[in-house]
């Protein structure tokens, strides 16, 4: 019983091990854009600004003109997060 309690140990290990090491995380998938990126609150999809062909949305109106200001400055800040921004609708 403990040889077959410990092969079954084993075999768990090794499965799990296998799962983490091939499964992707979040941050490798990306997650949408939720948050606003200059006051951090909950974004409006009707207040947004289109930079190099991505979609970027913000709490409010409002904030669109600081992001304008340094545009990339955010962009690179939400990619680091894992934020993958919707493209630009054309």
């Amino acid at each position: 019983m403990k040889t077959f309690l410990g092969v079954c140990a084993i075999l768990s290990i090794l499965i799990f091990g296998a799962l983490a090491a091939t499964g992707s995380t979040p941050a490798e998938e990306g997650k949408a854009q939720t948050l606003c990126p200059i006051m951090g609150g909950a974004i409006d999809k009707t207040a947004y600004v289109d930079y190099e062909g991505e979609r970027v949305y913000f709490c409010c109106i409002g904030c669109k003109g600081t992001f304008l200001k340094d545009p990339q400055k955010y962009v690179d800040k939400m990619k680091s997060e894992g934020i993958v921004l919707d493209a630009a609708v054309k």
